[in-house]
């Protein structure tokens, strides 16, 4: 045949292998997609390009234990070109693996064509192209370490041909570039080295012409005392020094990288490597046999075949046994007939697509070192490609006798089965609930799979469904420690402790028992120690329980030096112990053992924060972003501090971080409101209210943001535009005193109702007694009501609590002089009614958190900066004097021509308008409460826990809603600590249990 029609052929595969994926386009990031690309650093931007080449596939460092020794860096700098121009939109991912497997099935096409006939290369190449259990590899994102070095793997044997055309010459570039190719291959794959073994089979059987037979007979002659020389140039012997060199080369190499350790795997990943023998070679044979029939008959096709889903094979009776012989003895007739079949290109073809099938597969066979993982079906995209010459050399035989019209005909069924199956499973790809149901359809013995399937199930709110999933997974693997912190957590989540704290203890009875001599932190796996973090998290809720949480983290500490998430929420335990440098401490020593997290720059920048050291937290805070420029607490509170700066080119960077975040997320209300005080302090008025009215559209009950707002409305002449987010904010927030003043004043002054101003100063006299700044404009509106006697009593009590206010004195001499020019019968003789004050405070409904003292009135925080957040409450509104003022015309019912009231308090008049503090300094204390809200502490817990806690999103990812109260955050932390939600992902860090953090296991993800 042709050139052309060999490109037609060609045009063919490669159209059919695009056609087949198409609707892979749609899917997204499901299973281990999350640990390698949402989830991992290495691929931003920000992260320093060496970092690829230390770390792992999932963004571990490889000397780190936790590290799987996948080092891939050239498959991650692939992931790294995506984000940098898509970021996380799949489809761009999606869209580079189905290119990338049409590259492979073009050169596949290219190679058959070396050892096979035109219609056969055809028949291999479009059973290739279309075959089921390449969806793993394909659709699946993490699959692409598969096709590219699948890529680099034909492209190294390929070369390698090229400079083996001449018996004369050795080919030194082709050779050259072949070995770069080898090399390139392993830096996408593991795999990938063992192109070198295909080229040595090339070289001898096909170059040199070497027949099978051959070998057989030179070593029986060599055992017999005979000498037989093979015929051999010189210049094939220099290519195989070449290959055995490169080979070896890159073998220590790999060690080198890998630190000379294994990875440590569990027995939930890998049963059989922890099997005695003769189980573990049993099992494992038998492991083969199933790898083969997936090839033969695709049909149930599992993401997971971890943990339970093949049970051990515990003896020679067991008939599985039949089909591990069934599979040895069919290759073993292959060989035997590559050996004597007198037809040399019969014997070719035999050996090189037996190379191309088993060589590729030894790596993951668990015969020459385990595997994390029982089987997967990823691993078998390079050995088909021997599987599928072997089929479409068969078909060619077949197909040259009496069978033609049958092997046709088989051939199109065989071809539109697998092409239809491959199409169909394409969807079970589309989320995580359907790949993990799908996998359940075809294996119910696998855990994992009911935990993933509640992940799932828990990351839509699900919570009720996700804890059915997870008791099925405890049912069918009681010991699975995974399985109950699983359902623990979802206790948590539906607010059922007691049930939670249980499951966690359980959780923690199943760990492995220290042994004398044996280090402990060798046989417990990291994310199993999430069961410390998740139970500390959770009697944490209770004050009163902070010390045995603590205990619960230096517990699991102990047990493994280097478990940065327990040295993350201890930190957030010492924190609310007020133990702030001991706090410190901890985080410093994370830093010991991960000085590139972000999160724990984060969270050490709240500690001085709480120290009241705003330039060290400001430093810490952007060696966070240094780290992480998309950390959003980091983002949102380092901007808050570069305002409170107060100089205008910093205000410009607080700003720009601020509106980062808003196009990250333009529905967080706290951005909106901090928007808004920038504009405050640039005096943009109306860019301010737009601000702040995002902020309540977005969060009705928002505290800061109702009340700036209505103090900006008053303060520009619109009172009743102010006093619905007054009456707003009291509805939600009944303690807010500052809010119940202004929002009286608008009533004296505006609304001209006398009893709501006075419920609102009675209100505030009973979340504080002695709240002079309320006392005193209650005494006001007695005097609005003419009731002088009432008044005096009213200032005699403000006098004695507030000695030195010296405008509460004036004006009680005023309305003593009022009284006093009154005729005796006119004189009022009701008695003050201060039974409101007599309520005990056990008995108040409010939060005395919140209320304030006038004790420094007038001040200004601007000095004291945020180190002094607490008492910023005292310095949101001034003194009042000017309130008293504004109501001196209304005073009497008639003037006194002798003592004029308005004589005396025309002196004490600052404004026309009631006196607030200035802007800036009620913007300080919002801007204090506010971060207290937002610098929460980024705690680790299960990442689910992790999420768990959080509105928003920070270690694990759990924010303090209310923006009032200083709560440690928890929303990045929580991603770490997840990492109990095993291999769910998602992605997250948290004090909570959710996922976040979930740290997700890597090729074999956890539960």
């Amino acid at each position: 045949m042709g050139v052309p029609a060999r490109g037609a052929l060609a045009a063919i595969v490669a159209i059919s292998a695009f056609a087949v994926y198409l609707n892979s386009l749609n899917c997204g990031f499901v299973f281990d997609d999350i640990s390698a690309i949402k989830d991992n650093r290495d691929l931003r931007p920000h992260t320093p390009l060496k970092n690829v080449f230390y770390n792992d596939f999932w963004g571990t460092p490889m000397h780190k234990e936790q590290s799987h020794k996948s080092y891939r860096p050239l498959c991650v700098l692939t992931f790294r070109w995506n984000y940098l121009i898509h970021q996380l939109d799949p489809m761009g991912y999606h869209l580079l693996n189905v290119i990338l497997h049409v590259g492979v099935c073009l050169l596949y096409f290219r190679t058959c064509l070396m050892f096979l006939s035109d219609s056969a290369t055809f028949v291999s190449s479009l059973l290739f192209a279309v075959h089921p259990i390449h969806t793993e590899a394909v659709t699946g994102v993490v699959g692409r370490a598969e096709t590219l070095s699948s890529l680099f793997y034909l492209a190294a044997l390929i070369m390698y041909t090229k400079c083996c055309r001449s018996r004369r010459s050795t080919g030194w570039k082709s050779l050259i570039l072949s070995m770069s190719f080898v090399f390139t291959a392993m830096l996408c794959k593991e795999q990938g080295i063992t192109a070198t073994a295909v080229c040595v089979f090339y070289e001898i059987f096909v170059v040199q012409k070497v027949r099978a037979m051959d070998i057989f007979l030179t070593l029986k002659a060599a055992f017999g005392g005979k000498k037989i020389s093979l015929a051999w140039s010189s210049e094939g012997t220099k290519r195989l020094t070449v290959l055995t060199l490169v080979t070896f080369s890159l073998l220590i190499l790999r060690l080198h990288v890998m630190g000379s350790k294994l990875p440590v795997f569990t027995r939930f990943d890998n049963p059989a490597s922890v099997a005695p023998t003769p189980i573990r070679q049993l099992t494992y044979n038998y492991l083969a046999a199933v790898n083969l029939r997936l090839l033969f008959l695709p049909s149930d096709l599992c993401c997971d075949w971890t943990m339970g889903t093949i049970p051990l094979i515990e003896n020679f009776t067991d008939p599985r046994n039949l089909a591990t012989i069934a599979t040895h003895t069919t290759i073993l007739g292959l060989l035997v007939t590559a050996i004597l079949t007198p037809n040399r290109q019969t014997s070719i073809i035999l050996i090189m697509s037996l190379a191309m099938m088993i060589l590729p597969f030894l790596p993951a066979s668990n015969l020459f070192f385990p595997v994390g993982f029982v089987i997967a079906e990823r691993v078998l995209y390079a050995p088909s490609m021997g599987f599928c010459m072997l089929i479409g050399y068969g078909w060619s035989i077949l197909s040259d006798k009496k069978f033609k019209k049958v092997t046709l005909f088989l051939l199109i069924t065989l071809l539109a089965a697998h092409t239809t199956k491959t199409f169909i499973r394409n969807y079970d790809w589309l989320d995580e609930y359907s790949i993990f149901m799908s996998g359940l359809k075809v294996n119910v013995r696998n855990a994992k799979l009911f935990n993933n399937v509640g992940h799932a199930l828990e990351s839509q709110g699900r919570f009720k469904e996700a804890l059915n999933f997870f008791n099925m997974a405890v049912q069918v693997q009681g010991d699975d420690i995974g399985a109950h912190i699983n359902v623990g957590r979802t206790y948590n989540h539906l607010k059922m402790f007691k049930e939670a704290e249980d499951a966690y203890l359980k959780a923690k009875s199943l760990l492995p028992k220290p042994k004398p001599g044996e280090s402990y932190q060798a046989r417990i796996a990291p994310n199993h120690l999430n069961v410390f973090v998740n139970l500390a998290n959770l009697i944490a809720k209770n004050a009163t329980r902070l010390e045995e949480a603590d205990l619960l983290y230096r517990q699991a500490i102990s047990m493994r030096a280097d478990y940065t998430q327990a040295y993350i929420n201890r930190g957030d335990i010492l924190i609310k112990l007020n133990r702030t440098k001991e706090a410190q401490e901890v985080y410093e020593r994370a830093l010991f053992y991960d000085s590139n997290n972000p999160d724990i720059y984060y969270n050490l920048g709240v500690v001085f924060l709480e120290q009241g050291k705003a330039s060290q937290a400001l430093a810490y805070l952007d060696k966070a972003l240094e780290f992480d420029p998309e950390h959003e607490q980091a983002l949102l509170n380092s901007a808050i501090l570069l305002q409170e700066l107060g100089r205008a080119e910093l205000r410009k960077v607080a700003r720009e971080r601020l509106l980062k975040l808003l196009r990250k997320d333009s529905n967080n209300e706290r951005v909106h409101f901090n928007l808004g005080m920038l504009a405050m302090d640039d005096h943009d008025s109306a860019s301010a209210e737009r601000w702040f009215r995002n902020a309540v559209a977005l969060k009705e009950d928002f505290r800061s943001a109702l009340f700036n707002l209505a103090l900006l409305l008053a303060d520009e002449q619109r009172p009743l535009e102010a006093a619905p987010f007054l009456n707003q904010l009291v509805r939600f927030h009944p303690d807010h005193v500052k809010g119940l003043i202004l929002l009286g004043d608008i009533y004296i002054n505006n609304i001209k109702d006398l009893d709501a101003a006075e419920n609102c100063y009675r209100r505030i006299l009973q979340l504080d007694p002695t709240n002079i700044q309320g006392l005193h404009n209650l005494c006001v509106v007695m005097v609005e009501r003419g009731k002088l006697g009432l008044a005096a009593q009213c200032l005699e009590r403000a006098a004695a609590l507030a000695p030195h206010q010296d405008y509460v004195h004036r004006h009680l001499a005023i309305v003593k002089a009022r009284i006093s020019r009154l005729p005796p019968e006119q004189r009022d003789t009701e008695v003050f009614d201060d039974s409101f004050w007599q309520t005990g405070p056990m008995e108040r409904n409010f939060n005395m958190g919140d209320i304030s003292s006038s004790s420094s009135v007038g001040s200004t925080s601007g000095a004291n900066g945020l180190g002094n957040m607490e008492n910023s409450g005292s310095q949101f509104l001034g003194k009042t004097d000017s309130v008293f003022s504004n109501h001196h015309n209304h005073i009497s019912h008639k003037k006194s021509s002798t003592d004029s009231m308005n004589n005396h308090i025309v002196h004490l008049k600052s404004s026309s308008k009631p006196a607030r503090v200035p802007l800036n300094e009620v913007k300080q204390e919002v801007k204090d409460t506010h971060i207290n809200h937002d610098r929460s502490l980024k705690t680790s817990a299960s990442s689910n826990e992790q999420q768990e806690f959080s509105p928003g999103k920070v270690f694990g990812k759990s924010v303090s809603s209310d923006a009032t109260e200083l709560t440690i955050d928890r929303e990045r932390t929580t991603k770490m600590s997840n990492s109990e939600k095993f291999d769910s992902a998602t992605p997250a860090f948290s004090t909570g249990e959710k996922h976040a953090g979930t740290t997700r296991q890597k090729d074999t993800a956890l539960s």
